[in-house]
């Protein structure tokens, strides 16, 4: 029997939702608040710039491809992917950089120069966090994580021996390395997760091995790539989508959503998969049905906001990269600022990437698109004026860092933060990636998919499992599609 499902937001995790119930013949249709759909991972395009609002690194392409390919795609049909060499440039508070290589043996190099005997630890620690990834990307994400169960056959328990969970993923580093730059080099993955290195579960070390082995990638074009692509097999699986058009609540007898009302109309509906923001759709929507307590919400612990400026500057720059990391301050310090004591960083490590570096079509001719992120602390006080004094900060150290003063050269500036977060989004508290990725708030201490109080309706996104990132968002997708399907055959 096909049912009728309405899929809320037009994010990766939506689509991938979608497309996996359409495939199997049931009538999907995606509603999206905004004019344009794909969620944090939109474009803009101005002046001849387009920017990626959203992420900008291309990890775990495995993942992808293991998507397109259950759609009888590869990555290939949508997009040219390069592997950029070097992966990103980290300038260190000696003043120095490095350009951190693709190549294995240039790496180990690297870190035989900063630490004698280092190589052959560094493929001890790759060895252990590639069993890590393996189990987490092909076992553990794959569980909706409604039960402990799902977790209790000999494979997934032999793995789970093998995860470190108990072990924080600063001392794990530390019983291999005692150099700064190689420990900041492999704590830098777990920057966006939500906690300190010291706070963060080992198992994480398979972020690391996502960068090292698997590589950093560039789809040409833009990040956006993968929205075209992810909307292409939407629609050649009968996906339907409406935009512009923002839903406002739900109509429900009993147990069951009836019909989903927008702002526009009404939509009847057997089954409602909500991909835009959980507690947003929990606390607001749901009108006494909701999954969770504002004191629960209340008690999550959140991974970072961040404050972003959007620059095209007319002219070429010296001396960066595609990515670039900007640890020249104390990492221990912003952290505290973000996770202890919340507040605007005093002195903020950051962010830029430059994809015109890589990338003719993203930029006007002899211009650069540069994208310049500060992670900072959830629901601070977003002003105007703090934005600006920040965006002088950037620039200054922009330039002492890398030579560059694009000051007289800005054609355009657009800053994107907290505030807009909660407009654009109505992300819970401005966050811009989600739940902490810290034990208490894994697999089932997440949100959960399903709704407890509601017999169709479900979940899927950054906030529930398995958790954010894009890669993570894919398979957030594929789950709940897997089990709706299984529950209401």
């Amino acid at each position: 029997m096909s049912l009728k499902i309405i899929v809320i937001g037009s994010g990766i995790s939506s689509m991938s939702a979608a497309s996996f119930l359409s495939k199997e013949g049931h009538d999907v249709t995606i509603i999206e608040k905004n004019k344009q759909i794909g969620g944090r991972a939109r474009k803009f395009e101005i002046d001849g710039f387009t920017f990626d609002m959203g992420p900008s690194w291309y990890w775990m392409p495995d993942v992808f491809e293991d998507f397109y390919k259950k759609f009888n795609h590869t990555t290939s049909d949508f997009y040219s992917l390069e592997r950029l060499d070097p992966s990103y440039r980290v300038y260190w508070k000696d003043n120095s950089y490095t350009d951190v290589p693709a190549d294995m043996k240039a790496l180990e190099q690297w870190f035989e120069d900063n630490e004698k005997g280092s190589a052959v630890k560094l493929r001890s620690f790759l060895k252990d966090a590639e069993v890590k990834y393996q189990v987490g990307m092909q076992d553990l994400v794959y569980k909706p994580s409604m039960s402990v169960l799902e977790f209790a056959n000999a494979k997934v328990l032999k793995g789970l021996l093998s995860m470190n969970l108990f072990s924080s993923f600063g001392k794990f580093i530390r019983n291999y390395f005692s150099n700064e730059k190689i420990i900041g080099l492999l704590e830098f993955p777990v920057l966006f997760l939500g906690a300190m290195p010291n706070e963060t579960p080992a198992l994480y070390s398979l972020m690391n091995y996502a960068d090292i082995k698997l590589g950093t990638w560039y789809p040409k074009g833009g990040m956006h790539k993968f929205i075209e692509a992810f909307e292409k097999i939407s629609i050649e699986n009968n996906v339907k989508f409406i935009t512009d058009e923002e839903v406002i609540s739900f109509n429900k007898v009993n147990r069951e959503v009836k019909t989903v009302v927008t702002n526009k109309k009404e939509y009847t509906a057997d089954i409602v998969i909500s991909g835009a923001d959980y507690h947003h759709t929990d606390r607001k929507l749901l009108n006494g049905h909701a999954n969770y307590s504002k004191k629960y919400w209340d008690k999550r612990v959140m991974a970072p906001s961040c404050l972003l400026f959007y620059v095209g500057v007319n002219k070429k720059l010296k001396n960066i990269q595609h990515h670039n990391l900007f640890f020249d301050e104390s990492l221990e310090q912003h952290g505290i600022e973000i996770y202890k004591d919340p507040k605007w960083p005093s002195a903020p490590l950051f962010y830029v990437c430059a994809p015109s570096v890589t990338d003719d079509s993203v930029a006007p001719e002899g211009s650069e698109n540069l994208f310049f992120l500060i992670p900072i602390a959830p629901d601070l006080n977003d002003s105007e004026e703090t934005r600006e004094k920040y965006f002088d900060i950037l620039l200054q150290r922009f330039k002492d860092k890398t030579g560059n003063d694009i000051k007289e050269n800005i054609v355009y500036k657009k800053s994107f933060c907290i505030e807009d977060f909660k407009n654009e989004y109505n992300a819970f508290k401005g966050n811009a990636y989600g739940l902490a990725n810290t034990l208490r708030q894994t697999a089932i201490l997440k949100p959960s998919l399903r709704n407890k109080n509601l017999d169709n309706f479900y979940y899927t996104g950054q906030l529930t499992v398995p958790g954010p990132g894009v890669p993570p968002s894919i398979v957030s997708g594929e789950v709940v599609a897997k089990y709706v399907l299984k529950n209401h055959s």
